[in-house]
């Protein structure tokens, strides 16, 4: 069988060869929508501000969201379940038309979380009668004062007796708050102090729609505040209440970051196509930019490469967090790493993708000039960069030093209500273990990913000698650069299991690991840099920059011909402009 030579989603191949019957006409569908409208309409669409109306009811019609997004044994389709697998590629395919399309979608995610999670059997029924109506939900939990700091939320709900209550307070930056007939709601009991989720309507009289919040990406998504006026609360509506209330409130969190990652890998690999397209086909002094210019074909290698690594990572990680279980709650670190590097990797093709298209790339009828804002902007939503390399940071003793025999998990295909992952509880993350990280480098011969793996012994060595004490691990400004180099050692690990798995082929795992090798070198000559480190770390930092990739131009040279160069064309959307004299 001939190995993959990109693992990037393309509209016009895509089979869905692992998916059912229905979730591939729910694809087809989503694509004919996008296909049709095009890309000219589209960027009209955000340049104008113009809510994704048609869309939204498009979807609700094909009921798209509806079979997504509705757990298995609500509503009236069979179909319907809640699916990682196919959750993640709709979040893919959105992204690859615009991160606007996607972020309603995003957000229904999170809406509809809590409540599959809840108490609440009649809200779990109504919820299913909504979707196949083709509605949108929201998820009100960030607050306009705290941002990040959840903890510190203000919302109030406050008991009248025999089952009733008021809701007050104000919830900021919430997409689809204009439109949800059901936004899940965190909050605090006045009286208990207990955490307490519940559901309230935007359309009662008593909710407040405040305003809009403008961004750069506004229009085809819409995000606002919106308060709570002693709005009128029964049992009803109560969702849970207790510590296991914020519980369902990250676990939502957890699921709709890891999706933020499939959405930015959707995001760049549309950027990708539109950008070798332009570069092959113009020309300057008379030769085309990839023909005349090294370091253009050097930044549309390291794209590809970066791109086709993410996606690996993503898939992946969501084997391991559709098995998890309380046995197995690896996911707890490979989730946040999809969120803190797969998304900020997104950002990094986009400046690379920006270097080669330069001017064009800020001209509205592109769809680089979408992908630039919002590619940065994934890494930055439901948490932010830096909250998430702190919960990273916390599994650095045991995923090197615990190995935990676990079974063999493979690609995991099963169409399945993944309900396990409604399950995730609290706390704990110091005994997460994991297995032997080697494992995935056994029987590898392939050149930089055997230098990869020795210079992710010397890290090893570093946290055996010179493993930061109490007072550096708490200091975060000191920790962000190992934080950096224990991301990549882990993504580094997913991207092997997930290439072999996927049957990549061995040239483009060999270029993705010599950038691994490079990022390994220029964090931990940045700690040197930065930070006072003790002379037993400083010598094992030296040893890490030391470390080099194999350099061969000719090699870098073919590659670009055989897996770049050929997307010239590959994808070009109704009413693309690159590539047109």
């Amino acid at each position: 069988m001939e190995k993959k030579k990109s693992v990037l989603f393309n509209p016009k191949t895509f089979k869905g060869e692992r998916f059912d019957k229905r979730t591939n006409e729910a694809f087809k569908d989503a694509i004919e929508f996008f296909e049709h409208k095009g890309i000219s309409e589209i960027r009209k669409d955000a340049e104008a501000k113009v809510w994704c109306h048609d869309w939204i009811e498009y979807q609700g019609e094909h009921g798209i969201f509806a079979t997504m997004l509705t757990a298995e044994g609500y509503g009236d389709d069979p179909t319907a379940r809640f699916d990682l697998s196919r959750i993640c590629t709709m979040s893919e395919l959105l992204g690859f038309y615009s991160g606007g399309y996607q972020y309603p979608f995003q957000v229904s995610i999170l809406g509809v979380g809590p409540v599959w999670m809840g108490d609440n059997e009649a809200q779990k029924q109504d919820l299913a009668r909504q979707l196949k109506e083709g509605e949108l939900f929201a998820f009100g939990m960030s607050e306009k004062t705290h941002g990040a700091d959840l903890y510190s939320n203000e919302c109030t709900i406050r008991p009248e007796g025999s089952g009733k209550y008021m809701a007050n307070g104000n919830k900021y930056y919430i997409g689809n708050a204009h439109i949800s007939p059901k936004v899940a709601t965190l909050g605090k009991n006045t009286e208990t102090g207990e955490w307490t989720f519940w559901v309230v309507d935007s359309n009662d009289r008593h909710y407040n729609y405040v305003k809009d919040i403008e961004t750069k990406s506004s229009g085809l998504c819409q995000l606002g505040e919106y308060e709570m006026i002693e709005y009128p609360i029964t049992d009803n509506e109560i969702l849970k209440v207790g510590d296991e209330a914020f519980a369902d409130g990250l676990s939502t969190v957890n699921i709709g970051k890891f999706n933020c990652g499939w959405s930015e890998v959707g995001m760049v690999s549309h950027a990708l196509f539109e950008a070798v397209t332009h570069a092959d086909r113009r020309k300057i002094y008379g030769h085309t930019v990839t023909d005349n210019f090294p370091h253009i074909r050097s930044f549309l290698s390291e794209s590809f490469c970066r791109a086709n690594a993410m996606k690996l990572y993503t898939l992946r990680a969501l084997d391991y967090f559709r098995v998890m279980s309380e046995d197995d709650r690896r996911y707890l670190l490979f989730n946040p790493i999809v969120k803190n590097k797969v998304c900020r990797e997104g950002g990094e093709v986009m400046r690379l993708i920006m270097d080669v298209v330069c001017a064009k790339g800020y001209e509205t009828d592109t769809y680089i000039s979408d992908a630039m804002i919002n590619a940065d902007m994934y890494a930055r939503l439901e948490g932010t960069a830096h909250v998430n390399m702190g919960l990273i940071l916390r599994f650095i003793k045991n995923y090197f030093f615990s190995n935990k025999e676990y079974p063999e998990i493979g690609i995991v295909t099963e169409a399945k209500d993944d309900k396990n992952v409604f399950a995730q509880t609290m706390g704990g993350l110091g005994k997460v273990e994991f297995s032997d990280f080697g494992k995935a480098y056994k029987d590898v011969e392939i050149p930089n990913a055997r230098i990869f793996f020795d210079q992710v012994l010397k890290f090893r060595n570093l946290m055996m000698k010179g493993a930061p004490d109490e007072k550096m691990s708490k200091n975060i400004d000191y920790m962000l650069n190992i934080g950096e180099m224990f991301s990549i050692i882990v993504y580094a690990q997913l991207i092997m299991e997930s290439a072999k798995l996927h049957e990549v082929e061995d040239e483009l795992v060999d270029q993705i690991f010599a950038l691994f090798i490079k990022d390994m070198s220029k964090y931990a000559l940045a700690q040197i840099n930065s930070q006072e480190n003790t002379d037993v770390q400083k010598d094992c930092l030296w040893e890490i920059v030391k470390v080099a990739p194999t350099i061969d131009k000719k090699r870098d040279y073919k590659f670009f011909k055989e897996y770049v160069q050929v997307l010239d064309g590959e994808y070009m959307s109704k009413g693309t402009v690159v590539g047109i004299d």
